[in-house]
């Protein structure tokens, strides 16, 4: 998906894009490139339903908000500065606080405060000076990071990226479909978590499938892969429908295939 494509998907629905002080340009070609720090653009009717995740990019200093694998949010952001680098990788959200306080950097005020890493990384409003600033953490405009809040939950699939592509849809992955028990031993306990957001981690090395549902493991089973895996994906699912699933890539750090689908992994699907 093209963020030109991304800025039209946006602006068709747009109702309003705010700032604390400034109204959005009218225009749409370039109106993501043209985002001024503090600014963002926010259209949710696009997707009234659905799972949420979010993608940060390191590069272009953006956050862009997915709902049922549809864009419906995109904002400027600061992220760690020198010798305070934001993590890249895959993140779930951990805990959710609208008026936390850091216990760590002297009381600061950390509002909508996201967590994604016990360790001090998390999404919260801040200061957006137009560069990268932050101990870690990624800053997210007021209004926007009010808005986000409201519709996420704990365990929704966060990104940070260096890439500045965004994610695309995809076809089923193959290692999905392809992955079965290589034998009847199989762990399956969800009772040991009823509800909650699943996430289901496929290991080559291992040649193994783990289930996890609100990060507590209810089932796993060995596997047989039609070939080796030799890099790390990310997939979340977007919907299903009389047509079948619909998979969402998610761009990961170095990871030359964050655009469509090769023919081959086509053919794996």
């Amino acid at each position: 998906m093209t963020t030109r494509l991304l800025t039209c998907r946006l602006a068709l629905a747009l109702t309003f894009a705010t700032t604390a002080s400034a109204q959005m340009p009218p225009s749409i070609d370039g109106r993501i490139e043209q985002l001024k720090p503090g600014e963002y653009l926010w259209a949710p009717e696009i997707a009234p339903a659905g799972p949420v995740a979010v993608v940060v990019s390191l590069t272009t200093q953006k956050a862009y908000a997915y709902r049922n694998g549809v864009p419906i949010g995109v904002s400027t952001v600061s992220t760690g500065s020198d010798g305070h680098a934001t993590p890249t990788g895959v993140f779930t959200v951990l805990q959710k606080d609208a008026d936390h306080v850091s216990n760590v950097y002297k009381d600061a005020q950390m509002p909508f405060m996201q967590r994604l890493t016990w360790g001090g990384i998390a999404m919260h409003a801040g200061n957006l000076p137009g560069y990268p600033a932050s101990h870690g953490c990624i800053r997210l405009p007021p209004a926007f990071a009010k808005l986000l809040f409201g519709i996420t939950r704990l365990g929704i699939t966060v990104v940070i990226t260096q890439d500045a592509r965004v994610p695309v849809v995809a076809s089923t992955p193959g290692l999905l479909t392809s992955a079965g028990s290589t034998s009847g031993n199989f762990i399956w306990n969800p009772q040991l978590s009823p509800k909650g957001p699943v996430f289901i981690v496929v290991s080559g090395r291992d040649r193994r499938i783990v289930v996890l549902r609100n990060g507590i493991e209810i089932g796993s089973s060995g596997i047989a892969v039609d070939a080796a895996i030799n890099r790390t994906s990310a997939f979340t699912l977007q919907s299903i429908d009389a047509d079948g699933e619909h998979w969402l890539r998610l761009p990961l750090p170095g990871d030359p295939r964050s655009g469509e689908l090769s023919a081959e992994d086509r053919a794996k699907s």
